[in-house]
């Protein structure tokens, strides 16, 4: 078997691809890179965890649209990444990328109908969704009836979100089962030297760590 990874180089993503090689799928890793502050150190995550999986491919898609696009946090420096420790958001987070997963599965599953592979793998999950409308299951199987009906070949790729209905902590608890090496991960939105410790993505990653009594591997600024 083969499957698509959608691999940012992140804790999820990074986790993912772990199951992925777990259930017994050869690994196709795709990575994409769209203007985002940390780009550069995702990128070199990333390269790390296919290699040290073995990957078949390591296949790099640059999608540079989305900083011309802007309206995100994390292409537009125009607009400030969120510090956790301010007034929770109304609405939907400044971080979400207008409609990046459906962009994302699409060329990802473009690459596996192209490569014969049988699943793509998305991070997706449940703590995302709450603020994420493309992260939501609905929206996951809305995109798996488009791509059973716009694909050529006879056998349908499936859309693998093992991660949906977990949080950061079920996650982490999951990888660290299977031995992820998290020092090659990052998840800061705004650092690549050392991770801020204060951006969301930060904070819910460090709340993992704590919640199973883990040291998590990587330098931070601050732990807050």
């Amino acid at each position: 078997m083969r499957a698509v990874c959608l691999l940012s180089g992140g804790m999820d993503s990074t986790t993912l691809s772990y199951v992925a090689a777990d259930m017994g799928y050869e690994i196709l890793a795709l990575h994409l890179t769209y203007g985002q502050l940390t780009e550069e150190k995702e990128r070199a995550c990333a390269k790390k965890i296919a290699g040290l999986l073995g990957a078949e491919e390591f296949c790099e898609v640059d999608v540079g649209y989305f900083s011309q696009f802007g309206a995100s946090a994390l292409v537009d420096p125009s607009i400030p990444v969120k510090d956790f420790r301010d007034e929770e958001e109304e609405g939907v987070p400044r971080t979400y990328v207008p409609f990046r997963n459906g962009n994302l599965l699409a060329m990802a599953v473009s690459y596996a109908e192209s490569r014969d592979a049988d699943a793509v793998f998305i991070g997706v999950q449940s703590s995302d969704y709450s603020g994420y409308p493309d992260c939501r299951p609905e929206f996951i199987e809305a995109f798996q009836r488009a791509v059973d009906l716009g694909t050529a070949r006879e056998k349908p790729i499936t859309l693998m979100t093992p991660f949906v209905r977990m949080n950061k902590t079920e996650i982490l608890r999951k990888g660290v089962a299977l031995g992820v090496p998290y020092e090659h991960t990052w998840s800061c939105y705004q650092s690549s030297d050392a991770a801020c410790g204060v951006c969301e993505s930060c904070h819910f990653r460090l709340e993992a760590f704590r919640a199973l009594g883990i040291e998590d591997p990587i330098p931070y600024r601050e732990r807050a």
